[in-house]
């Protein structure tokens, strides 16, 4: 493979960015057609159109401050760890692949809790460190933190990409701030390939993967519902007792 450093924008015009894009698309248009509300959000990615299939009346594109987006139409621009939101605002917040792009992917969960309703959906759309593009992209990060180069290019498969999450992590993550998983789904099984040619040639991994490899596959996609335990304070079931107290006797008088 020749090696060639481009952008995110460029990448997604590639032929591994559209085999990306049009599984990503197919999963979501029917992830997202039976999620009802009033107010949707997708946070980053401006070449996927999560909201295409839903139905509810405010559908918006925001993407993360500091990036280029070449001709991408947003409702706002702001840091994905600190959403200009109001608690409880939306029905459905989708992030695809805004956890690898933050400093601080925490951070940006805890703002999708808070601004979510209760039994609000969350899809989460993220690159799998074990799978083919994963060792390409660890192998990368570490040719470049310690200036070396070996087994051909040093790039990045996927440009402009942080630390990919393993979805056990991912999982506790959104189990501590109350989430309940309700779907999940990996894809793309092909190895990090940027050639027609060969994308085609192992297009059967795709048709495999799911049941001789599962955890191999190149993205890790799952809907969270946003849980909240109802609390109500009850008085006592009992009556307090009256204490008795003992009257002391009159004295009788003499008569």
């Amino acid at each position: 493979m020749r090696e060639q450093i481009i952008g995110l924008s460029q990448w997604w015009k590639t032929p591994a960015g559209q085999y990306l894009l049009a599984w990503e698309q197919t999963q979501l248009d029917a992830w997202v057609a039976d999620v009802f509300g009033y107010n949707a959000l997708q946070l980053g990615w401006p070449a996927l159109e999560a909201l295409q299939a839903n139905r509810m009346p405010h559908r918006w594109l925001a993407l993360p401050a500091g990036g280029v987006h070449e001709g991408a139409r947003a409702a706002l621009v702001c840091d994905p760890a600190a959403l200009p939101l109001a608690t409880a605002s939306l029905d459905l917040l989708v992030l695809p692949h805004a956890l690898e792009g933050s400093a601080d992917p925490h951070q940006v969960l805890r703002e999708a809790e808070r601004v979510l309703v209760p039994d609000g959906r969350l899809i989460i759309a993220a690159f799998s460190p074990n799978s083919w593009w994963g060792m390409q992209h660890t192998r990368a990060r570490w040719c470049e933190r310690f200036g070396v180069r070996f087994l051909g290019t040093h790039q990045p498969f996927v440009p402009e990409t942080g630390e990919f999450i393993g979805a056990w992590r991912l999982r506790d993550w959104l189990r501590l701030l109350g989430f309940e998983l309700e779907r999940e789904q990996r894809g793309c099984y092909v190895p990090a390939v940027n050639s027609e040619r060969w994308l085609q040639r192992f297009a059967w991994m795709d048709r495999a993967g799911p049941r001789w490899w599962p955890f191999l596959g190149a993205v890790h996609m799952l809907v969270a519902v946003k849980r909240v335990r109802g609390m109500r304070l009850l008085g006592p079931a009992w009556k307090p007792r009256q204490s008795k107290v003992a009257v002391p006797a009159s004295v009788a008088q003499k008569r």
